[in-house]
C-alpha cells in the first residue's frame, strides 16, 4: 500500500501510545494545547502522537507521564509493570 508523499505513516507502536495518550489525556481532563505546553511540545506535534503520526522518543514520554501524574507503563502499555 502506498502513502501520500510528505505525510508519514502509522507506526503499530505510535499509534498505541497515542492511543493510550489520548484517553489519559482526555481522562485528567486536559485539552491538547494543555497537555502540549506541559510537555513543551506543539499543539500539532501533540496531535501527531495521538493519531500515531509521530514518534515520541523517551523525554516526551518522561514528559507525558509526570505532565497527566501517570507512571510510565500507563503509556507505553497496557499492563501493569508491577
Amino acid at each position: 500500500m502506498g502513502s501520500v508523499t510528505g505525510f508519514p505513516g502509522v507506526d503499530p507502536s505510535d499509534a498505541a501510545v497515542g492511543a493510550r495518550l489520548r484517553r489519559w489525556r482526555e481522562q485528567r481532563g486536559m485539552t491538547v494545547d494543555d497537555l502540549a505546553r506541559l510537555m513543551e511540545i506543539t499543539p500539532e506535534e501533540e496531535r501527531r502522537a495521538e493519531a500515531g503520526r509521530a514518534h515520541l522518543d523517551s523525554a516526551s514520554i518522561a514528559a507525558a507521564t509526570a505532565a497527566l501524574r501517570l507512571p510510565l507503563w500507563a503509556l507505553v502499555s497496557d499492563t501493569r509493570a508491577y
